[in-house]
């Protein structure tokens, strides 16, 4: 799920962006401050959801969204602003939801949660079932290197790229965990933070932490993976405890 933030107040773009991470499975892939730069990234990018304030410079929001709602297969919009008058005129335009600043943090977990549901709904089925990859391509320097796909331990986010480890190496991708993960085989990889995701298969010990989360050690490597909230329940169930 691909999300794109049009927002050109800093402090407000940072909280949504943490409440989206924290909160959902959610991949916030860029943000913008203008409506032409979000017009530009439409136009290479395909989001699902795109979380859009309206009193923003070049093109605001409002006429951003009249032009997105002619597109033949729009992404869900989500209005972030501060005024309560074009309430009616936007969900005129039949947009995904409106949130009103400043912030209430339930009222963004509730529109999270709708996205994320009608996002499930709505994807499309599978005509067959996919065969796991067994392998991975990874960048050193010049060369790709065919990376059998049981030889990789964790990969970890870090800002736009997401850095891949083995026992021995560390490869920089550049793309976002979200991207790196889909070439992964889902049945031996798990996703147990926003900015982390691990070999099941490489795991020594799991230790209760904090708030109900849990820290992940690997066999051959010391290093300390975290278990998020958000994600700790599935990971129970996974791992069967």
């Amino acid at each position: 799920m691909r999300a794109l933030i049009v927002e050109d107040e800093y402090l407000a773009r940072d909280e949504l962006v943490w409440l989206i991470q924290t909160h959902s499975q959610i991949d916030v892939v860029a943000t913008v401050d203008d409506g032409l730069a979000a017009l530009e990234f439409l136009q290479r990018e395909e989001i699902d959801v795109i979380f859009l304030d309206i009193n923003i410079p070049s093109i605001n929001g409002m006429l951003l969204a009249k032009s997105l709602a002619k597109q033949s297969s729009p992404p869900r919009i989500v209005f972030v602003t501060a005024y309560k008058e074009f309430a009616a005129e936007a969900f005129e335009l039949e947009v995904f939801d409106y949130i009103l600043k400043p912030y209430n943090e339930q009222r963004i977990l509730n529109v999270l949660h709708k996205i994320e549901h009608s996002l499930a709904v709505n994807a499309p089925a599978a005509p067959e079932a996919r065969v796991s990859p067994r392998t991975v391509n990874l960048v050193k320097g010049e060369s790709l290197i065919v990376m059998p796909c049981d030889r990789i331990y964790y990969a970890e986010a870090d800002e736009k790229v997401t850095c891949v480890y083995t026992e021995s190496e560390r490869f920089i991708m550049s793309m976002t965990l979200s991207e790196f993960i889909a070439r992964l085989p889902a049945t031996h990889f798990f996703r147990c933070h926003r900015s982390w995701c691990v070999n099941l298969d490489k795991i020594r010990e799991i230790a209760p932490w904090l708030n109900g989360t849990y820290l992940i050690k690997l066999h051959d490597l010391k290093v300390e993976i975290p278990v998020s909230r958000s994600h700790a329940r599935a990971f129970r169930q996974l791992m069967k405890f």
